[in-house]
């Protein structure tokens, strides 16, 4: 296993998932918090870089476009500071912090993992029940239905509406963005069939959002919450059944006595190797030696 331990949290990877957990300190901002501990799986990610800086350096993990429900929701509205996949590392764990990122590459190419979109969730998004604040309104999500109550300042249009119930078979999509300049962000709901909405400020599906304030990052969590639970934005339109929820797809089995299998047992080969390394059977030398052999006959048997 590698693991790394910081201030700003503990990321640990085991060859199948990398799990993250947000550090509790102050300076740790609140979404991270909210949204608690997340197990990436390896089919999820695209990549891992670790970034040197001269006082330390940032781990930066890389999912696949689609694959999480919080960053397809927030359209990298998100900052760097409440980005979970993130990670602000100490000088004195530089080392720690790429032998990581060499375990999570190496994993990514003995499983052959693709880097490019995908058409169903792979994480499972934030925990419910959620309830977030914006400017003008209360949302709140218990995993079935959407509630929206207003506030006493709230716009006329939208106190004349009332507070708005969604079941999720009602709904079209989920919106989010944070706030521009003197433009509003918005947390929104797309009822089927509804007009096109207007500005946030008016529009009785929406609650309007000012800034990125730590508090306002849970918006963004309930966002996902729901998002999760309808259908993939990228999803085959004639899908049977809904494709977050479908089962992940396994790679193809090659033929007997297809180029496959020697590729098959090429990668067992090469996670025997990494296992004698972690063991301390086989040095750092050793180990860098047989497995450029190894990725020599890819590359001959390819």
């Amino acid at each position: 296993m590698a693991e790394l331990m910081v201030r700003d949290g503990t990321w640990s990877f085991e060859g199948d998932a990398l799990r993250i957990v947000p550090g509790r300190e102050r300076g740790v901002h609140r979404l991270r918090k909210d949204l608690g501990e997340v197990t990436v799986p390896l089919a999820a990610m695209a990549s891992l870089a670790y970034e040197p800086a001269r006082k330390g350096g940032r781990l930066r993990l890389r999912l696949r476009d689609g694959a999480d429900p919080l960053l397809q929701v927030t359209g990298g509205g998100l900052p760097d500071g409440a980005n979970p996949y993130q990670l602000t590392v100490d000088a004195a764990r530089a080392d720690v912090a790429e032998y990581l990122v060499d375990a999570v590459r190496q994993a990514l190419m003995l499983e052959q993992i693709p880097d490019g979109p995908t058409d169903r969730y792979l994480l499972p998004g934030p925990s419910v029940p959620l309830s977030a604040a914006g400017v003008d309104g209360i949302a709140s999500f218990d995993g079935e239905r959407v509630h929206l109550e207003w506030c006493w300042d709230t716009r006329e249009a939208k106190r004349q509406a009332g507070p708005r119930d969604y079941a999720l078979a009602d709904l079209e999509a989920v919106e989010w963005r944070a706030a521009m300049g003197l433009e509003s962000g918005y947390l929104r709901f797309r009822p089927r069939g509804a007009a096109a909405p207007g500005k946030p400020e008016h529009d009785p599906n929406s609650i309007e959002l000012w800034g990125f304030k730590k508090e306002i990052g849970t918006t963004a969590l309930l966002a996902a919450a729901v998002a999760v639970r309808l259908p993939h934005p990228s999803a085959p339109a004639a899908a049977g059944t809904p494709p977050s929820l479908a089962p992940a797809p396994s790679p193809a089995a090659a033929p007997p006595g297809s180029p496959g299998d020697d590729h098959d047992a090429l990668l067992r080969r090469l996670r025997e190797l990494g296992g004698l390394r972690r063991d301390g059977i086989l040095t750092d030398e050793e180990f860098n030696a047989a497995k450029a052999a190894v990725l020599r006959r890819f590359d001959t048997d390819g």
